[in-house]
């Protein structure tokens, strides 16, 4: 395309609902900010192209919009994904490892009758982890990213 065709401004509106494009009324809300941005790099739902995010490292002029972004054979044979049941989430404050897994459990345990079980899609690549709502019961879409996950384990006293 031209650089007439270039996607260059849109507004976005935040509102209690989340975030969306102005004047979309197509446009659904989105958590999130880099939800938003994250879905048009897979659909350009109202906008007239899908975004296209340069890679990390690249300085100015060395990406051009019309360079497609294709993931290396690497990416592709290290992404993972399947459907999952997304109970809550805890906030394990200051504690790691274990102990902040007996926490969450703990606490989901508790919260039981006040939460909301809902069927998410689980994502897991070098990036991080995304979750997204099937239903957009609880959220859209949330995104942890590989520098946040600090542990991962089954519960220690195996509820």
């Amino acid at each position: 395309k031209g650089t007439n065709d270039l996607v260059r401004h849109f507004l976005i509106e935040s509102s209690a609902k989340g975030v969306h494009l102005k004047g979309a009324c197509e446009e659904p809300h989105f958590g999130s900010l880099s939800a938003l941005v994250y879905q048009h790099t897979i659909t350009p739902l109202s906008l007239p192209c899908k975004l296209v995010i340069p890679d990390r490292g690249q300085s100015e002029g060395d990406s051009s919009p019309d360079s497609p972004q294709v993931p290396t054979l690497p990416d592709l044979k290290t992404s993972s994904s399947c459907n999952v049941l997304y109970l809550n989430s805890v906030s394990t404050e200051t504690l790691t490892g274990s102990s902040a897994v007996q926490k969450a459990v703990s606490t989901t345990f508790e919260m039981s009758n006040q939460s909301v079980p809902t069927i998410v899609h689980f994502k897991a690549t070098e990036q991080g982890v995304t979750l997204t709502d099937v239903q957009r019961k609880v959220f859209f879409r949330r995104h942890y990213p590989l520098s946040t996950i600090t542990f991962c384990s089954v519960d220690p006293e195996l509820r």
